[in-house]
Order: structure tokens, then sequence, then C-alpha cells
């Protein structure tokens, strides 16, 4: 990998074409999978926020500018390739969303204000107007009843008015939190139109300060997903004062609350929205927020009705309760059902990762109209949901851009799985594992397979899955966080010698990290010593703090290695379903889980496979999930199922040869008790010839292994009454006769026992071959 050519950005340009910190778009990079919602920095299980620098996450799609102006359009057909016929997606990975044509008639006829009145806020007065009293009907104009201040919740303006000298009124479009929307036509280009959001009371001096503080930050934003600030300009009607209007890009769509309560929605999405939809908006609503967050702005009022879907873009519109992070002096403006609870707001504020909560529960209220999807992927949604509105803070996503990262990651396993889509790219939180995993079933056999087992026979096919200390032994290890100060000086240390770090770390004040002590705990735990491992995940503990090492998915996960390779499934078990709730989109967890519940009795193998497809089916070259796939359907008895999924391993992958040779003992092995079929026997005799095995002589006497173990199944699988025809009439099987099936096994145990490096392994197969000679007369 090259360095990123961002200036001030240490990150890598992966293979990708973008950087693995940024999300930066190398310029020579081709189109590919997203992968520019930094989540390298440790999250998560839910963890504490760190001091010290912080490289600004983006957030959404790779290669798009968030701070574009004039990057309006919806992406064109040059930008987008379609895959396979099955859905259609953008340079960024996204889903190319339908086309949403503009409305005809968007004004309202009879604008009214909205019910439950508001506020009156005139000298600080928090007596609520607009509302009927004594059993009267409430009045749209008159005085407060506390303060007596004039107020009137009309709208201000009519078709025909004129703003600013060039800005014509067209009517109302709807009204806001804190003002009427209206339609515009700028006189002044060409019709352009516009809209003007302007306040409801202008006696209230929360709202006045409101659309000040509105002016001042909001006209600055300039990014894609968002609506933009044209101008502020100041009206005044006859009989009212001076009132101020937002002057707004018009945004001819609908919202996504009005799309998804369509009648004629089927006709947009050509069917029912999928889940792969939802997840798209989202993640162009986490970009348009990181935007805002970055420039210190919290949204505040996220729902489905504040997105406007035209043409095929998404906006965000309705900026009216942005506020400054970290302001608690105004009043707050959010949508209950969609905002945190009220006692969590007045309690702690509006935070960024209340922000992310709306976000959640608004993508909620989108999935529930979706068509089902198709294995793990609406479970990993779930869990990105569950996680955004967690009732405990700390337990929720740390910013946009890190739930943005999850969500793709879900959008392509949803894309994997439904559309059958290979789009792989590296984690950026655990370093690749090079174990296959296949428990022995992609390995030649031994020659212990013969001179150790009791009795004549052959043993049925082996399917368990490994053992789970093998397992903890060979799962991918986390990425060191970056922002721990002995990231890089582990790097330097050989992995095998935990002692020597072991020794310096009270000498060397930069090893004291947790970083070092989860290190060691790995580094012990290679050694075998579990109790050393254990001791020094306790310091990880205590190095992070009780409360943050409760919400840190690396705790979990190094727990539940921990307990793996103790034997100790269903508490491992547990740890990796909690680094799964953090982590929803990653391929690690979920390869952990297979594991766990393959060794779990009742639906545990049923669970294993939803597992293990959600990570095969997303990318081939996670071969571990290939080989526990096979053994599900071979516990189901399904050898044409393993094949299949065996078959898949690419040519380029180290464990494809396993694969071959799994295929051939799947398709010769007795499983279950059941015999090969001549049509099993026949592929196996097609297979063999075409294997790479180890080259020179060891190629020889492996080949020679695996021939005597398909002869001899055939031999003692053989029917009473014979193969019958369509047997395979070749030198490796002859025409299944049981004379010509002796004779050739017989002359391969005499190979064997060529190999064998003891006098009682010749001797055992030795006999092996006197065994199963033909009987003959003399």
């Amino acid at each position: 990998m090259t360095s990123c050519v961002r200036p001030g950005c240490a990150g890598r340009i992966m293979a990708t074409g973008y950087c693995d910190t940024c999300g930066h778009r190398h310029t020579e990079s081709r189109t590919g999978p997203h992968s520019g919602t930094h989540s390298g920095t440790r999250t998560g299980l839910h963890s504490e926020p760190r001091t010290g620098p912080h490289p600004r996450p983006r957030t959404g799609p790779p290669g798009r500018s968030t701070g574009e102006a004039g990057a309006e359009e919806p992406p064109g057909p040059a930008a987008v390739h379609a895959v396979a016929g099955l859905g259609e997606l953008d340079q960024h990975g996204l889903v190319v969303l339908p086309e949403v044509p503009a409305p005809d008639d968007v004004l309202l006829t009879d604008p009214r204000p909205p019910t439950g009145g508001r506020r009156c806020g005139a000298g600080g007065c928090t007596m609520t107007i607009g509302v009927g009293y004594g059993g009267q009907p409430a009045r749209p104009t008159g005085r407060c009843p506390r303060c007596g201040t004039p107020y009137s919740l009309l709208p201000q303006l009519a078709p025909g008015d004129i703003v600013a000298d060039h800005y014509k009124v067209l009517g109302c479009l709807a009204h806001g939190g804190l003002g009427w929307i209206y339609l515009a036509e700028d006189t002044r280009a060409d019709g352009h139109r516009v809209v003007l959001k302007g306040q409801i009371n202008v006696h209230d001096v929360l709202a006045r300060h409101t659309a000040v503080e509105e002016r001042r930050s909001l006209t600055a934003l300039h990014h894609p997903d968002i609506v933009r600030i044209v101008t502020y300009a100041e009206h005044q009607s006859a009989g009212h004062p001076a009132t101020g209007y937002l002057v707004m890009d018009y945004i001819g769509g609908r919202s996504l609350q009005q799309l998804m309560d369509a009648d004629d929605i089927e006709r947009i999405f050509h069917g029912r929205p999928r889940l792969d939809h939802v997840l798209t908006y989202g993640c162009k609503i986490l970009g348009a927020l990181q935007y805002m967050h970055e420039r210190g702005l919290l949204y505040c009022d996220m729902k489905p009705a504040n997105v406007i879907h035209f043409g095929r873009a998404v906006k965000v519109v309705d900026l009216g309760a942005v506020r400054a992070i970290g302001d608690r002096a105004s009043a707050y403006v959010y949508t209950p059902g969609f905002a945190p609870p009220k006692e969590e707001v007045d309690r702690r504020g509006w935070q960024v990762d209340s922000d992310l909560y709306t976000v959640g529960m608004t993508l909620q209220a989108l999935a529930r109209g979706t068509e089902p999807a198709r294995g793990l992927a609406s479970d990993s949604f779930r869990r990105v949901i569950a996680r955004a509105t967690d009732a405990e803070p700390r337990a929720r996503f740390r910013s946009a851009a890190e739930m943005s990262r999850q969500l793709w990651e879900v959008l392509r396993e949803f894309r994997a799985l439904r559309f059958g889509e290979q789009l792989p790219e590296s984690s950026t939180l655990f370093r690749p594992s090079g174990a296959g995993l296949d428990a022995g079933l992609g390995s030649i056999p031994a020659l212990t397979h013969w001179t150790r087992r009791t009795g004549d026979r052959p043993a049925a096919l082996d399917v368990s899955p490994p053992h789970p200390a093998e397992v903890a032994g060979a799962l991918p290890e986390p990425v060191p966080d970056p922002e721990d100060g002995a990231a890089l000086l582990l790097d330097s240390f050989p992995p095998d010698a935990p002692d020597r770090v072991a020794r310096q770390w009270p000498r060397e004040s930069r090893l004291g990290t947790p970083e070092t002590a989860l290190w060691l705990c790995r580094a012990y735990l290679r050694k075998g010593e579990q109790r050393a491992a254990e001791s020094w995940l306790a310091e990880a503990e205590t190095q992070l703090g009780e409360r943050a090492a409760a919400h840190d998915w690396r705790i979990a996960w190094h727990h539940g290695v921990l307990h793996l390779s103790k034997g100790e499934v269903d508490l491992a078990h547990a740890r990796f379903d909690a680094v799964y709730q953090a982590l929803p989109g990653e391929y690690v967890p979920k390869l952990a889980l297979g594991y766990c519940a393959e060794h779990t009795a009742g639906t545990g193998p049923a669970r294993a496979m939803r597992y293990y497809e959600a990570v095969w089916k997303r990318d081939f070259a996670h071969t571990a999930a290939a080989f526990g796939l096979a053994r599900g359907h071979l516990a189901a008895g399904d050898r044409d199922a393993a094949v299949h999924v065996l078959d898949e391993v690419p040519a380029t992958s180290r464990h494809h040869d396993a694969a071959r040779i799994a295929a051939v003992r799947i398709r010769a092995g007795i499983l279950h008790g059941v015999p090969p079929t001549p049509a099993g026997l026949r592929d196996a005799a097609r297979r063999l010839p075409e294997l790479r095995l180890d080259g020179g002589a060891a190629d020889g006497e492996s080949r020679a292994r695996l021939i005597a173990e398909v002869r001899e199944n055939a031999l003692y699988s053989r029917p009473a009454q014979g193969w019958g025809p369509g047997f395979p009439a070749e030198d490796l099987l002859g025409d299944g006769d049981e004379d010509g099936l002796r004779t050739r096994l017989e002359q391969s145990f005499r190979q064997l026992a060529a190999q064998a490096r003891t006098a009682g392994e010749h001797g055992r197969l030795l006999d092996l071959a006197h065994a199963v000679r033909p009987m003959t007369t003399f």
C-alpha cells in the first residue's frame, strides 16, 4: 500500500483506492467499495472518548467531498455500474436510489397554524399561546394570557408578496418548528424557486435568537446532502414588525415520510423498498451530520419528514433546530419518539450521540415497510439500530463516521446475501488470519489413519468442527489502536517473546498502556499460559477504567478468546455476541460466533450456518467460513451443497488445494454411515488427478494415501449386487468388481507400507494389504 497524499494524513491507500484513515480517494484509484467512513478509532462496545490528537474521520461514501459546493446533482450514468442486472451501485458503493419526480402541487390550500400552541417567549415568558382555554377554541391571534404581548401564528406572507425586492411568494409549503415555510420565485434568476423560512411569532425572543443563530451558522454550510442556504432576507408586512427569512434552495421531491406513506411507493421502487435503500439513506444522512458535527453544530431533529428524496438524491432540510455543540442555554427543539428520552436530554443536554440516536430511530421507521432481508442482514441492521439507540449513552456510536461505516458494512452484507455480490475489502479493525480451520477435512490422511485404528474397515468421514482451543489461536487479532502511544513500539517486539515486554513494562513509560496489556494477553495466550493472559487482560481493564472497559469491544473480544481457549464455549459465545452488537458490520465476530454455534446443541448448527453464510457470501477470501458452511451441509447429509461451497474457493486462495482435497474426500467418503454413490465416486475419480499436492516425492506419497482412502471406501461400501453400470472404468477404481477393487487396494497398502517410518507401521500396513487380497484357488 502507498501513503495517502492528503496533507497531514498518515494513512495508507488500500486496494480499493481509498485511504484507510481519512477516506480520501487517491487520484489513480478505480471505482470500488466504500471505505471512507473510517472506523479505525477504538470505539465501541462502547469505549469512552480518549484524549489526545485524533484525525477527523470522514463519513459517507469515499471519494465524495463532504465540503464541496456545487455537488448538487444526483450521480449520472458514468458514476453508476449495474451488478448482474440485480440492482445498481454508485461509485461509492451505495445503492442508486430510484427516481422521484418533483410533485406538481405542493402548496397548502388552507394554511392553518399547527395544533398544540407555542411558547410565548416574549421577555422570557413561558406561557403557551395559541391554545384554547375554558372550553374555547384556540385563537391564531391574540395576546398572551400571562404577559399581554400580542401574537400571531398566521402566515405573514401572502401569494404575490415580494420579499427583499426579488423573491415573489407563491404560497405556503408547510410550517416548521419555529416558522412558516413559503415557496417563492426568484425574479432575478429566471424563475428559480426558493424556500423562505420565517418565524411563527416574531415577538418570541427565543425564536428571534434562534433565527439569528441559524443565519450565522447555516449560511456557511455547503454539503451535497444538506439543503443550501442562499441568503438571509428581512421583510416587513403591513401591520407586522420586520421579520427575517432564511432563503433556501427549493428541493422538489418528497420527504422520506411522504415517500414511505405514498400509495405509489411500489411503483417508484419497482416493488417494495429494500433494506439497502434504507442503509443508503442512512449513510447519506450520516455524511451530512458528520459534516455539521465537524463544524461544531448539532442537527437535533432528524426524522423521516426532514429528509427530501428528489430525483435520485437526498437532502437534509429544516435546519431550524440546529444548535452549537455544548450549548446548554437555548431551548431544545426535537421530535419526541425520535429523540432520546426527555429525562436524558434534561440531564446531559444534546450530544453527538443524541443526533445518532435520532438517526437510528429514523432508519428503524424507514425499515418497517421494506421487503424481508435474507440471512443475517436483518439482524445486523437491528443491532446497528440497537447500538445507536442504547439507553446507556456510553454504549452508543461515538461519531456519525463510525455509525456510517457499520451501516455500509451491513449494506455489503445485505447485497451479498440478496444478490450474490462479492465486495471484498480488508477489515479496518482486525488483522487477516491465514487459518482455514478445516478441522482436517482438507488434509491428506496420514499413515496413522490406518495404523492406529482398530479393525480393518474404514472409519466414517470426520465432519466435526475444530477444537475450541485451535479456533482461539487462529481467530484474527484486533488491529492496534492507533491512538495508543505504544501501538507502533509494540510492532518492534517479536510476538512470541512476551517476557521481554513484560519486564520492560514497569521501566518504560510508553509501554504502560491498554494496548500493551492486550498485546501481552494475546502473546501469553499463544504460549498456552492462560493465567498470565488473564492477568494482563485484567491490567488492560484497569488501564481503561471500569466504566470504559465495560463498553470497549476489545475487552469483550479478548475475554471471548480466553474462554474459547479453555473450552468454555457458552461464555465465549456471550462475549463474541457483545462484539457483534458493537460492530454489526464486521465479519470477524460472526466467524467466531459461527464456531461457537457449531459446538452448541439444538439450533446451534443452523445458527452457525447463518453466520458462516454472511461471511462467505460477502468475500470468498474467508475460506474458514467456507469450511464451516461445508461442515454444516455435511452434518445435514448434503454432500452436493458442501462440495458446491468448496468449489467456490478461488484458485488464488492458499486454501484452494485443501478445498479440492476435501471435495474428493466428501464425494468418496462414508458419511454418517451412508456410503458414497457411484456418481460421487465418479466425481472423485475425475477430481483426483487434477489435484496439485506437495510436489516431488512428497506429492507421490500424499497422492498414494488419498487414493488408498478412496479405494478402501469404494471396496467396503460396495453393494452386495455390485456397483452396477456407470461405475468409473478407470485405473483408479476399475469397473467396480470386487476382485478388481481388492487388487487395487492391496497395491495401495503396499505403497503405503513403503512410506512407513517404523517397523510397527510397516507391519500393520502389510497386514492390511494381506487382508484385502482377493481370494484365489490353486
